[in-house]
């Protein structure tokens, strides 16, 4: 049984023309061989696996090789690459910051560079992690890099590059490593399964891509493991299972139950998938990068920005159509928002099951693209519920039917079923109080939808649901719709009176609503409690997915103080300036120092 030897290092690149993903880099290398202009430092920065330390030992052999084949390859029988093939050069050296970071360190590496070459012209010394180096190595090792001998060349390899002092950063030449495209993964994972006589699909190959991250040392190690799980016949629901990889099914179920508004189904799903042993937040960020590919796909022109296997890719813009770009815009800041509160959540499961219900109301309330005519009739807007303040002692129509308008407080809906009004009686949905319209409020309550799950009767409001109709930002309309928002925040007094002082204005751009409020205390409260609730309130009347809420301070003139809020501060330099006996009970405090 001979010795086994990992994809990683049996398929490491050997001359600039292997270095995958790096073209740009390989050939400014070149380019710097072939006119004899080499800098006596250079820094190789970038993630990991991308070829940082592959390239560093290229250079090095082949600025050292005494017959360098055509394209600048080495010829791998000199004994410069002889030597350092089997690792017995003394002209190239590999130094491990990690473990040599102190200043003797630095102290015998600088008595090291002092000897020239035995081989070759050049002696190299490739640093690998060198970040990890003490400032105080750092500080020793600034003379000799920066006035090395002729023959001594230093070659930095790091992925922390913020780490490294800028003394040390201005000295050498520095190049920047890019992740590796997961196309390029898979057309080099593709040779190599070939070499290696491995059976596997493309779609098995952009799993193992995408769970590489960019780095082709990682892709070859789970490459190595796939082979191991499944032999030489590799199959793609051994490698998901294998690889601990949530299938992409999962995520088109998801999103054919949010299109039907079945938020259980929903549910279950997430279970099923928890309970197979993925990770939740993995589970929602993927949930985001899946919302993001089918907005990537609404455009022929964007479509090029999938990293996907083309039957995969296929069934994404089938499925982007049925989305509309609304409702995919609704759902991936749903899913971002829950992704960026997991972890001060104290309930994450909770945290993710409500942002699938809020996915789930999106198309219910804001995707249906025209409403019925009966809609349109009974119920044109739903910022304006009556276009015109009805007198309380207006007398009820008895030859026709009426719409009833009834409320839906846990989903924010209005119900309306036709029924004959009562002569003798009146209207309480035409009553007003004070010249004001009563409005319904909207308010979302988890467990009285779950009860209505449980009687059957949810099923019916998601179809009233379907019933709102948006309005176009003007004056008219915000009037309206602001309306709405004071009556529905009525449970919070100060809030509402705030909102009705507020005067809502639209600002020049058309997207930004602004109100004032008198005093910074109220405009911050406001902003860190309520301005997010307000505002999703306000997308909800009207057809503007880009709009914004924000709250500004009135600005109010000294001369009107019946307006203005004095603070502690205000009083006490009012009484500073003006009260001879407060000037003289500070001085006795000692207090008139302060």
């Amino acid at each position: 049984m001979g010795q086994f030897i990992v994809s990683a290092r049996k398929y490491r690149p050997n001359d600039f023309d292997s270095l995958i993903g790096q073209e740009n880099i390989a050939r400014t290398l070149k380019n710097s061989i072939l006119r004899n202009q080499l800098a006596h430092a250079y820094l190789f920065c970038g993630p990991r696996g991308v070829g940082k330390t592959s390239a560093a030992r290229i250079f090095a052999k082949t600025i050292n090789c005494s017959n360098i084949q055509d394209n600048l390859v080495p010829c791998g029988v000199c004994e410069s690459c002889l030597s350092f093939a089997e690792g017995r050069s003394y002209s190239i050296h590999e130094l491990d910051a990690a473990s040599n970071n102190s200043v003797d360190d630095i102290r015998n590496l600088t008595d090291k560079v002092r000897i020239p070459p035995q081989i070759g012209k050049y002696s190299v010394y490739i640093i690998d992690e060198v970040h990890m180096l003490s400032q105080q190595a750092f500080n020793a090792f600034l003379k000799t890099l920066e006035e090395p001998p002729s023959y001594a060349i230093f070659i930095l390899c790091t992925t922390e590059k913020h780490k490294i002092l800028p003394t040390i950063l201005s000295r050498c030449q520095t190049y920047d490593f890019n992740r590796i495209s997961v196309e390029n993964i898979v057309r080099n994972l593709k040779d190599i399964a070939l070499k290696e006589q491995v059976t596997i699909g493309d779609d098995t190959l952009h799993i193992i891509a995408q769970k590489a991250d960019g780095a082709m040392r990682d892709a070859l190690t789970l490459f190595d493991q796939t082979v191991a799980f499944c032999g030489h016949e590799v199959s793609y629901e051994q490698v998901i299972h294998n690889l601990n990889v949530l299938d992409y099914e999962y995520y088109f179920k998801l999103t054919a139950d949010f299109l039907k508004g079945d938020f259980a189904a929903a549910f279950l799903t997430f279970d099923e998938i928890l309970s197979k042993g993925f990770n939740a937040l993995h589970f929602i960020s993927g949930l985001s990068n899946h919302f993001r590919d089918l907005l990537v796909c609404k455009h022929d022109a964007s479509q090029s920005l999938l990293e996907l296997a083309p039957s995969i890719a296929q069934k994404y813009r089938e499925l982007s159509v049925k989305c509309s770009a609304d409702f995919l815009y609704e759902a991936l800041s749903a899913t971002t928002d829950c992704e960026a509160s997991y972890r001060q959540s104290g309930n994450p499961r909770l945290l993710i099951e409500f942002a699938l219900l809020k996915i789930s109301r999106i198309k219910a309330a804001s995707a249906v693209a025209q409403p019925t005519a009966t809609v349109q009739a009974v119920q044109p807007t739903v910022a304006q519920p009556f276009a015109a303040q009805t007198s309380s002692t207006a007398k009820p129509a008895t030859s026709q039917t009426a719409p009833a308008v009834t409320q839906n407080s846990e989903l924010g809906t209005q119900n309306s079923e036709p029924r004959t009004p009562d002569p003798g009686t009146q209207n309480p949905q035409l009553q007003t109080t004070d010249s004001k319209i009563q409005t319904p409020k909207t308010t979302l309550s988890i467990k009285n939808v779950m009860k209505e799950v449980k009687s059957g009767s949810f099923s019916k409001k998601m179809e009233f649901a379907q019933e709102i109709v948006k309005v176009p930002l003007d004056e008219e309309n915000l009037k309206s719709v602001w309306e709405e928002l004071v009556a529905s925040e009525s449970r919070s007094p100060n809030l509402s009176a705030a909102l009705a002082k507020g005067n809502p204005q639209i600002d020049a751009s058309g997207s930004v609503v602004t109100f004032s409020v008198s005093n910074i205390t109220q405009k911050e409260y406001i902003d860190r409690h309520f301005l997010k609730r307000l505002e999703s309130f306000l997308k909800e009347r009207i057809d503007l997915p880009s709009l914004r809420l924000m709250v500004a301070l009135e600005e109010v003139s000294d001369q009107d103080n019946s307006k203005k809020l004095y603070m502690p501060s205000d009083k006490a330099n009012y009484l500073q300036k003006t009260s001879e006996e407060y000037r003289e009970l500070k001085k006795n405090l000692g207090l008139d120092t302060i």
